[in-house]
């Protein structure tokens, strides 16, 4: 770690003692443990527990694996970039900082307002996943009773500390991880006849003659799917920023991303495609309002355990909770960062004596609750046109954090620093980041590649699918033409650590 940083460590240290958290600065309270455990269990959500039956269902066993494939090489190339930015530069807002710092401020703009508009639209949506979780026990219950109870939950996990937010992502993914290796474990032990006295083989995988259902199509659809179950991952190097010692938490928590994807994800689409053929209707109605379709579900409803439905229901409620959790986590620390960059009214950037940036906080509060209620009245138009405003926002954040990976690289060898002092190096550079580049643009632009494919193109429904491009350039290019940015030179950029 380079001395401006030890510098910082300090003086947040000095900060933690008297409790002033009047300089705008964050406090460096999350501990190992926290960060491990958001980067293994903090994107594992609703994606892969219920969305996963949907992508099996269209692309079979084999190729909703490919699928997964591809796009876990994706995320393990953009998370190792960024590993090895917020090793050196561990700042909360790393996105939009690092952007601003090895392209174009311009973009770095852009990135944040985009990240920060891409999570405060979670906290409604999952809101309402909740009350719709809650409705399996209490079905008479008013929705709004439970999405309030909720909020307030999550905005006491938030409120009063960083390590509010640290323990509840501990929590929360602590019981998502032991569920998937349960799972794993019921479902290689299905596979050769453990539970069910006969086994079933590989023969799911081969279906009808072949692994792939729906050929090449299929597979880019499921591509699409699979994406969303990923979102969420880089959120470890946005806590960085507030990691007790991120030299030495950020890398082990980066080298946990590959593990994680192979064996959360990939093994665990593996596991399903083998036990539930693809032509089990269950699969396509899999989705929150019916957790008893979930994939997970029905494997350990076929395994003897009676009980599966409704412990599932609970872990589902852990996903969702812990998605909020993140969500307001997130848009707070971003929103603070855009205010401490004067990107954002400046007000956004004070900061409470435990080193809350409250203001940012209960603005996303009131945004995400009035969102909500958005929902609830009308025929839900504004509420409907956010999500979908929203649905591209995490992969262009990806984009962004994998292009300035590549500058950032470029720059630091242009400058001529030493490689070898980087506290983390990402592997397979400049291939790395480039194959993270072109499969996010790819997906991006590809999100209703059926809308091209049909005798009638549905233009309202395309707009409201890329309406979230648009808006990033726009974001991009008037804050450009505002301010007269331009992109920075390699031998500008900048390595050190703000005091």
């Amino acid at each position: 770690m380079g001395q401006a940083a030890k510098d910082l460590l300090q003086t947040s240290s000095s900060e933690n003692k008297d409790g002033s958290g009047s300089s705008g600065k964050l406090r460096r309270d999350l501990k190992s443990r926290h960060l491990s455990m958001i980067a293994i269990g903090g994107a594992i959500g609703t994606g892969l527990f219920v969305a996963s039956g949907s992508t099996i269902s269209s692309a079979g066993a084999g190729g909703s694996l490919i699928a997964y494939i591809i796009v876990g090489l994706m995320v393990y190339f953009v998370m190792t970039g960024l590993g090895e930015m917020a090793t050196l530069l561990p700042v909360s807002g790393s996105f939009e900082t690092y952007a601003t710092r090895f392209i174009d401020p311009a973009l770095g703009f852009a990135f944040g307002w985009n990240y920060w508009f891409s999570w405060a639209t979670v906290i409604p949506a999952e809101l309402s996943a909740g009350a719709l979780v809650m409705k399996y026990w209490f079905p008479n219950t008013p929705a709004i009773l439970w999405s309030a109870i909720f909020l307030v939950i999550l905005f006491l996990l938030n409120v009063f500390s960083v390590k509010g937010y640290g323990e509840g992502e501990y929590w929360f993914a602590g019981i998502k991880v032991a569920t998937i290796i349960i799972f794993l474990i019921v479902g290689v032990a299905m596979i050769f006849g453990v539970f069910t006295g006969h086994p079933t083989g590989f023969h799911n995988f081969n279906l009808g003659g072949s692994s792939i259902h729906g050929g090449f199509t299929a597979v880019f659809g499921t591509v699409l799917i699979a994406g969303y179950a990923f979102q969420g991952t880089e959120v470890v190097g946005l806590a960085a920023g507030e990691s007790e010692d991120p030299a030495k938490n950020v890398p082990k928590a980066i080298r946990q991303i590959f593990w994680r994807i192979l064996l959360f994800y990939v093994l665990a689409i593996f596991v399903i495609g083998m036990l539930i053929p693809y032509t089990d209707p269950n699969l396509l109605k899999s989705n929150v309002n019916n957790i008893a379709v979930s994939p997970f579900t029905l494997v350990f409803q076929r395994a003897g355990l009676a009980a599966a439905a409704a412990v599932m229901n609970a872990v589902i409620l852990t996903a969702v909770l812990s998605a909020g959790n993140s969500s307001i986590y997130v848009s707070t620390r971003m929103l603070w960062a855009l205010a401490n960059g004067g990107k954002a009214p400046r007000f956004l950037a004070k900061v409470n004596r435990k080193g809350v940036p409250t203001y940012a906080l209960y603005v996303n509060i009131a945004i995400g609750f009035a969102a909500f209620l958005s929902s609830l009245f009308g025929n839900s138009v504004v509420y409907n046109w956010l999500l979908n405003c929203a649905a591209l926002t995490g992969f262009i954040a990806w984009f962004g954090i994998a292009i300035s990976h590549y500058r950032f690289r470029k720059a630091y060898v242009a400058q001529g620093r030493d490689l070898s002092k980087l506290p983390y190096k990402a592997k397979w550079y400049p291939f790395g980041p480039i194959l993270a580049i072109v499969l996010c643009l790819i997906v991006i632009f590809g999100q209703d590649y059926t809308a091209f494919t049909g005798g009638k193109i549905d233009w309202a429904g395309l707009t409201a699918m890329y309406i979230g491009i648009p808006l990033f350039i726009v974001l991009w290019l008037g804050y450009k033409f505002a301010k007269k940015t331009k992109v920075v030179p390699l031998q500008e950029c900048n390595f050190e650590m703000d005091e």
